[in-house]
This record gives structure tokens, C-alpha cells and sequence, in this order.
């Protein structure tokens, strides 16, 4: 049998072979045998893991979260059990995760647009103001959620002038539903506030753009920061790894009868 060695892998996956290392020491390859001389040999079978470990957790700066991470890795440590059937279903119900965690942001960045033009706007409307403990129980959110979208610039609420007091009133409400609904679909907070500070200045056009846009200042950035883009990313990569694990279906060798 030829082997291959450490840096044969980090080549053919595009990674120095420190990460190939890693993996091996994390459990995200398949046990390597070593040569009488100490040095790892590695097979093709370990190439094909490791392109798939690679699709699940080759991310960047750009992590996909933490429903989608674990759901990358029960794959990996399911294939590597030797379970490949299980490895496939897996395989199969990451993309159902993938495609539904992108559905939910698709029909948020839908709402935002309507909203921003005028319609389908929440009905919130209220003669009175309201305090932030009412606000939290009406939006189902802690207080401290709400104080934050306001010390980060989501929103600024005005206060009562006799006593200081946040003072909600029906466009805040609506406001603040629309960041929900965003937060709720994995939208970090700074791609919020990216597509409100445009919609202030009166830019109601392009605003799904502006939330998956960084600005160059902005020179780190999670995948939050760019969730629409991130998702159709996930997408593809469950569908490469459906095809990898089938592939490794495959070339597994006949049981003998």
C-alpha cells in the first residue's frame, strides 16, 4: 500500500499541516498508524475524511453557529464510528437544517422590506406610551435584550421628561419588532445596525443588501454579519457533504458473506 504523508494531505485540502495535525489529534480523522519510524501513515481513505471534515468546519472567520456546527460534527463522529448509513442521514438532515435556517432569514429580510416601505407593518398601534417592562412582555424578551438594542444603536427611545424614563410608544414598538424578528433569524447586530443607520438616512432600497454587506471598516465580521450569504455558503457545502459521504459509501470494500 503507499502512504501518504502529513504534508500529502494539507496540500491536497489547501491547509498547512499543522490543521491536518489537529484534526487527527481531535478525533476528526479515522485512526492512523504510525511507521516502524514513529512517522504517521495515511491512507486515501484519511483524504476522504478529510475533505469531508473540511467542509464541515473549513468556516473561517465566517462560523456558521452553533446548531449548524454541531450538527456538522455528530456527521463527522458518526462517519468515523464506522456508522455510514447514520453518517448519511445526518448528512441529509443538515441540509433540511440548512435550508430552513435560510428560509426563516429569507421570509425576516422579506418583512424588513415591506415594513421599511409602509406595509405589512406589525400592528402595534397604541394611544399610549408604554414602559420597558410592558415592552418586554409584549415582545417576549428580557429587559436587558431590550436595553442592549439601545446602547448598541439599534433604536433610541425617548424618555419622559419629568422622571427619565423610557417611554414606548407605537413606532418604537414596530421598530423594535422588526429586530426581533431579524435577531430571531440569526442576523448579528451589526448587520442590523448597518441596514437601520441606511434606512434613517431615507434609503429604503437595497436594505437586504446591507445586511449582508460588511463596510470595509468593518475588517472583522462573523457569520452573522453576512447571514444570507453565509446560509446559501452552508448550502452548497451540504450538498458536497452528502456527496462525499456517498462517496465513501461507495468505495467501502464488499462484506464477505
Amino acid at each position: 500500500m503507499t502512504y501518504l504523508r502529513t504534508s500529502d494531505l494539507a496540500k491536497a485540502v489547501g491547509v498547512h499541516p499543522n490543521t491536518v495535525r489537529r484534526y487527527v489529534d481531535r478525533g476528526l480523522l479515522p485512526p492512523v498508524a504510525r511507521s516502524p519510524s514513529g512517522y504517521r501513515q495515511f491512507t486515501q481513505r484519511h483524504l476522504e475524511y478529510l475533505h469531508l471534515a473540511r467542509q464541515v468546519y473549513g468556516y473561517g472567520a465566517h462560523f456558521p453557529g452553533k446548531a449548524l456546527y454541531q450538527s456538522g460534527e455528530r456527521i463527522i463522529q458518526t462517519a468515523i464510528s464506522s456508522d455510514l448509513a447514520g453518517a448519511r442521514e445526518r448528512a441529509y438532515n443538515h441540509l433540511a437544517l440548512v435550508q430552513a435556517e435560510r428560509t426563516h432569514a429569507e421570509i425576516a429580510a422579506d418583512l424588513l422590506e415591506r415594513w421599511a416601505f409602509g406595509g405589512d407593518a406589525p400592528t402595534d398601534d397604541t394611544s399610549q406610551t408604554l414602559q420597558i417592562g410592558q415592552v418586554a412582555r409584549a415582545l417576549n424578551v428580557s429587559i436587558d435584550v431590550l436595553r442592549n438594542w439601545d446602547r448598541n444603536g439599534l433604536i433610541d427611545i425617548p424618555r419622559d421628561p419629568t422622571n427619565g424614563y423610557r417611554r414606548y410608544g407605537t413606532p418604537e414598538l414596530r421598530r423594535l419588532r422588526v429586530i426581533r424578528i431579524l435577531s430571531r433569524a440569526g442576523y448579528g447586530t451589526s448587520a442590523i445596525l448597518r441596514m437601520l443607520i441606511q434606512l434613517d438616512r431615507g434609503e429604503t432600497t437595497d436594505l437586504r443588501h446591507a445586511l449582508d454587506t460588511p463596510r470595509p471598516d468593518e475588517d472583522v465580521y462573523s457569520a452573522s454579519d453576512r447571514w444570507l450569504s453565509t446560509l446559501a455558503d452552508q448550502e452548497q457545502r451540504a450538498h458536497t457533504i452528502i456527496a462525499l459521504v456517498e462517496a465513501i459509501i461507495q468505495e467501502q470494500p464488499p462484506e464477505s458473506s
